[in-house]
């Protein structure tokens, strides 16, 4: 399958990356050769250096018939002409990273009719959802939900207090369904088998029905976590904006920080209730301590510099904040961030890859969640008529080890599997793979 790129910024290389790792044929466009030395020299793609809106770059034979296009340049407008134009040149399927709200909103529907686009994809918007759901669930690292909500997975790590310590898996009293799927040890993916133990400092991945996670969660690790009352929000941009007012709206007390006036006084108006934006420095320690830093139970870091973001939460930290949340750019910041104290880190590029890789997957792939900067994932297909393993045990179905069948939905119903268990076609099946061996452990559902 050939998949073109047009934009070789932040976005643009990961999701190269992760298409090119798959052995996805993929070629990326950009009218910056700066822009493309990064991939020329890290990636085994195809690069051409151009302008991607132009009728001329989409009659090149490495362009034209493509299976997939991709447009995430920084202009919304470009990446729509880029997706109407691939449609007039043979292009089947077309995605298009489009910032402005207004055309997520209630235009949305007639974006894509009018500029031929199969997938709209805001990464802001994306990350914003994301953090929402990982601060209602005070327990949580990270949360994904999957078959319309029927199963959710809960993320959490195991501290010196914890009682799942030391027990083989297949000895533990979990809650009736809700299961272990992966274990992230050491910079290592481990998907369980049954005498393996769950150790302390480990980050464990539970899977389940909705309402057994969010009740399993609510008992877990971090009952001093309480209920989300107060919020600091450092940055009013998209994601700091979108994320705002949706804690407002949960009736959560939000205090938003921005440097930019304007973008200070537009939070300001989007705020209903107590909540507030302040004009101010996010690295002032004394504007901190007076805005009551140390009575947050959340503070988010959402500023555009990776760095900054960092300093802040670590600042926070020290000034008494109960946890810390920051969006990274650079992807091989996350595992540095989270082992010097910054409780949740969180990505909006490999989000928003997570979606465009379910996309170009195809095939019966719903959905795709990215784990841990691409170690493994979790995956949500549909069984297939003639996929290898309908109809049969999966303790007899040969699946690779490095894949675990961790929930599947059947007529509405969601089920945890066991050995017994036979899919059939047309379920919805979930499951943790370690990233290297995905492309292989999905064809079995195919």
């Amino acid at each position: 399958m050939r998949v073109v790129i047009v934009g070789a910024g932040k976005l643009g290389y990961t999701t190269a990356d992760l298409l090119s790792r798959e052995k996805f044929e993929v070629v990326v466009i950009d009218h910056e050769e700066e822009q493309l030395e990064a991939i020329k020299n890290n990636l085994d793609v195809l690069t051409i250096n151009a302008n991607g809106a132009s009728p001329i770059t989409m009659n090149d034979p490495d362009v034209n018939g493509a299976d997939v296009l991709i447009a995430v340049t920084a202009s919304d407008e470009v990446n729509m002409v880029c997706c109407i134009l691939a449609k007039k040149h043979g292009v089947r399927h077309t995605i298009a990273r489009i910032r402005d709200m207004q055309f997520m909103g209630e235009a949305k529907d007639y974006v894509k009719e009018t500029f031929d686009i199969d997938l709209m994809l805001n990464p802001e918007l994306i990350t914003a959802n994301e953090i929402h759901r990982i601060l209602t669930m005070p327990a949580a690292l990270d949360v994904e939900d999957f078959a319309h909500g029927k199963i959710r997975l809960f993320e959490a790590r195991i501290n010196e207090r914890s009682n799942l310590m030391g027990v083989p898996i297949k000895n533990l009293k979990l809650p009736k369904g809700v299961l272990i799927g992966l274990i992230l040890r050491d910079h290592r993916m481990i998907i369980p088998h049954g005498n393996d133990e769950l150790l302390e400092h480990d980050n464990a991945y539970f899977i389940g029905f909705q309402e057994a996670i969010e009740k399993f969660s609510g008992t877990f690790i971090r009952q001093e976590a309480g209920k989300l009352e107060r919020v600091m929000i450092i940055g009013a941009g998209r994601i700091g904006r979108t994320l705002a007012v949706k804690l407002n709206e949960r009736g959560v007390y939000v205090k938003v920080i921005e440097r930019d006036r304007e973008r200070c006084a537009e939070m300001a108006e989007l705020l209903t209730g107590s909540s507030i934006a302040i004009l101010g420095d996010g690295t002032n320690i004394d504007l901190l301590t007076e805005e009551g830093i140390a009575n947050a139970d959340v503070v988010v870091c959402l500023t555009e510099d990776d760095k900054l973001n960092l300093m802040m939460a670590l600042l926070s930290k020290h000034l008494g904040a109960k946890r810390t949340v920051v969006r990274v750019y650079r992807t091989e910041y996350a595992e540095l961030i989270e082992k010097v104290g910054v409780d949740i880190v969180v990505s909006a590029r490999l989000l928003a890859a997570s979606e465009i890789l379910a996309f170009v997957r195809r095939g019966g792939v719903v959905s795709v969640s990215i784990l841990e900067g691409a170690k493994a994932e979790a995956v949500e297909v549909i069984v297939q008529p003639d996929a290898k393993v309908a109809g049969k045990k999966l303790m007899d179905a040969g699946l690779p080890k490095e894949g675990l069948v961790c929930a599947y939905v059947r007529g509405g119903k969601a089920a945890i599997p066991n050995g017994q268990t036979t899919l059939m076609p047309g379920d919805r099946v979930i499951l943790f793979i370690l990233t290297k061996h995905a492309q292989n452990f999905i064809q079995w559902f195919k």
